[in-house]
């Protein structure tokens, strides 16, 4: 019989982790239990580095994007110094926000009742606050967060105690040279929306034993008999070469890696660009997809020729996945499924990061 409250169904039995041949995957209430998802943001997204942006949007003094983390309010901005910080975007006083879309200042005031606040978070102004006692306005400052520089892409955590975000990707850089990340030059962000649980959209992420039942463009493309996984403790990665050696991605002595960092964010790195994917959930039934796509080169024919059949190519790979996902959705509501089990061959990155799972739940508690 399915469970379907969290504090029902997380049972030891289910937070087990064994080998993955001998493994059941997840819950189905896991994707689909509305009480479940608030636990899901707390123990994963609130726990965990999270892609926000890239350098590239505050490149000068005063510089700012808003974003949100975990239904959190939040601000990146590049200071005086041209230190890049971050903080929640809201004001001590009554819980305004200091900004409310992206763009250049020189200071932040609140657009609810006026205080102002230096970039680099301290009270600056309160204005008609005279005759407050035991006011002080050290204590009112912004609220910082933790944010680093990584590839050209910005990371924050909301969490003081994890480890730095560079400890949790180890050997990305070296496995795909000549490639450069920090090289890229961003060019165009696509956003869908998808009526699956997030979970759903990274599970199949994680696997190419879709490919060709899902993507035959792409299969057409990748050379699936020598598709190969690996994982690290808080990365997995899918590489493949390519079929045909005047295909759009590359020749045969090209690859192509498809890297995932656990619980969210995944990149794409093939030769001349970069395509990388953060999945937001949104409830327990639907997903937002943000693509940020990065090219080598922008300024030839050529290379806007190449942009334009990788936009293409993209989005109609991303329309077959979504179509498959929210199948998937409806299917793992349904009385007859609860549980599945892994293809050991093709499956082991998904295996993973449902191992990952059961950790962060682990660790909730």
């Amino acid at each position: 019989m399915k469970k379907t409250d969290y504090n029902e169904f997380l049972y030891d039995e289910d937070l087990k982790i064994k080998p993955i041949a001998t493994a059941e995957t997840i819950p189905s209430a896991w994707y689909t239990g509305k009480d479940f998802f608030e636990f899901d943001t707390k123990a994963v997204f609130t726990k965990t580095w999270q892609h926000v942006g890239y350098c590239g949007q505050i490149l000068k003094q005063g510089d700012y994007f808003v974003t949100e983390v975990a239904d959190n309010p939040l601000i990146v901005v590049r200071d005086k110094e041209k230190r890049i910080r971050a903080f929640y975007n809201v004001c001590l006083h009554r819980g305004g926000p200091v900004a409310t879309k992206d763009g250049n200042t020189k200071v932040f005031q609140c657009r609810y009742h006026g205080w102002t606040y230096d970039l680099d978070g301290k009270l600056r102004g309160t204005p008609e606050f005279e005759g407050v006692d035991e006011f002080e306005k050290r204590n009112y400052c912004l609220a910082p967060i933790r944010v680093e520089e990584w590839g050209g892409m910005l990371f924050i955590c909301l969490d003081d105690t994890v480890k730095p975000f560079e400890t949790f990707i180890p050997g990305i850089r070296e496995r795909i040279l000549p490639n450069k990340l920090e090289s890229k030059i961003f060019h165009k962000r696509v956003d869908y929306t998808i009526k699956c649980n997030w979970k759903v959209y990274v599970d199949n992420y994680l696997e190419g034993y879709h490919l060709n039942m899902v993507h035959p463009g792409l299969a057409k493309i990748l050379d699936y008999r020598n598709y190969v996984t690996e994982t690290n403790d808080h990365y997995s990665l899918q590489q493949s070469p390519f079929k045909d050696e005047n295909g759009i991605y590359g020749s045969p002595d090209d690859m192509a890696y498809y890297y995932f960092v656990f619980p969210n964010f995944m990149m794409n790195i093939l030769p001349g660009r970069l395509q990388t994917n953060l999945v937001i959930p949104v409830a327990h039934n639907e997903t937002h997809v943000r693509f940020d796509y990065y090219y080598d080169e922008m300024d030839t024919d050529e290379a806007n020729k190449f942009i334009e059949d990788d936009l293409r190519i993209s989005d109609e790979i991303q329309a077959e996945d979504i179509d498959i996902c929210e199948h998937v959705q409806k299917g793992l509501r349904s009385d007859a499924y609860d549980k599945g089990r892994f293809s050991v061959k093709r499956e082991e990155c998904v295996y993973h990061f449902q191992c990952l799972l059961k950790m962060a739940y682990k660790s909730a508690f």
